[in-house]
């Protein structure tokens, strides 16, 4: 969002906020320029310390050069020159830092001295591909360039894409996130997966006073494999799972069992079922975990599947319509027709 605000003020868009700031902070100075001081707002600091990350993006396409900075705007291939040939360039090229493209030129020629540097000897070969005189009739202008494309408009999808940090796809992806899941029940599940659930082994562990034993068996310690699989309270609510889903060839013993029984069926359909139940399950039976301890409520494990099994019957009718949905209700309900 701060990228898009610097990207209005480059680009001079018709706005107050921009006109404001360029009458207030700007002062016919280059926005890359200036300098911050104590009177100004903590949001436009903020932008300030975004420029080189807008840099990366902001490019300027010349026109009859009259306002394209020569030293701070990113006109070249090279980059910004001030950074390109250092801060001495100024001096070693005559031209004064708040030059602009057009105080380079004489008619049809540029008028800096011969290149003394490499660095100067690339920009002559990037002026070399100019063709002068520059258009008179032709303003200079900013695009937004992210990745291959470039834009004469601010686009936010295209910078998040290649803003955002990426990592390689996880095996679990498929079974957290998927067509047609229910936010609160997936996000629940994604922290599970995680194992982040704040049992109380983990509790015990960060040094919480409490006791690390299971609130609902009190036979060992509240892990996630133990309170979401193998606990016997658990085991009554994927029994009646089961039931509609396929038992697995033997009780669950971990999560990576569990991931896998998901998976291990030819059919997308029985898949998907899986792991709406899954989610519906593991977002049940961790609420029902929370009333037991905060609330001192304890219902029968029969109770807690008679909400999972609401739960997925109204997620699959809310979805009748769509694709690989259209029959899992009847694949839900096959007990009923044995």
């Amino acid at each position: 969002m701060c990228l898009k605000f610097i990207w209005l003020l480059l680009s001079n868009a018709p706005s107050l906020w921009v006109d404001w700031h360029r009458s207030t902070h700007l002062h016919g100075q280059s926005f890359w320029t200036i300098t911050a001081n104590d009177n100004d707002s903590w949001a436009w600091r903020k932008l300030l310390d975004l420029r080189p990350l807008a840099l990366r993006f902001c490019k300027t396409v010349l026109g009859n050069g009259q306002t394209a900075s020569f030293w701070f705007d990113n006109w070249s291939p090279l980059g910004q020159l001030i950074d390109h040939i250092g801060p001495t360039g100024p001096r070693r090229l005559r031209l004064r830092d708040n030059a602009v493209v057009a105080d380079a030129i004489s008619g049809s020629s540029w008028t800096m001295p011969h290149p003394r540097s490499q660095m100067e000897v690339d920009l002559h070969a990037h002026l070399t591909t100019i063709n002068l005189p520059l258009p008179s009739d032709v303003n200079d202008e900013y695009i937004w360039v992210a990745r291959d494309s470039s834009f004469v408009d601010f686009r936010s999808s295209t910078t998040w894409e290649v803003l955002r940090p990426r990592q390689e796809i996880q095996n679990w992806v498929d079974v957290v996130w998927f067509k047609g899941v229910i936010p609160k029940l997936s996000f629940n599940m994604w922290i599970a997966n995680y194992d982040r659930m704040p049992t109380r082994s983990r509790l015990a562990a960060w040094g919480v006073a409490i006791s690390p034993s299971c609130p609902l068996c009190s036979n060992f310690d509240e892990t996630r494999d133990h309170l979401l699989l193998s606990c016997a309270y658990s085991q009554s609510i994927w029994k009646e799972v089961f039931v509609r889903c396929n038992t697995p060839r033997r009780a669950f013993t971990d999560w990576s069992e569990l991931l896998s029984w998901i998976r291990a069926t030819p059919s997308k359909k029985f898949s998907l079922l899986r792991k709406i139940a899954t989610h519906a399950v593991v977002y049940h039976k961790w609420k029902q975990r929370n009333n037991l301890v905060h609330n001192q409520s304890s219902i029968p494990a029969s109770t807690v599947f008679n909400g999972i099994d609401k739960e997925v019957r109204n997620i699959i009718s809310a979805r009748r319509y769509r694709k690989l949905y259209d029959s899992l209700m009847v694949l839900w309900f096959k007990i009923k027709f044995v």
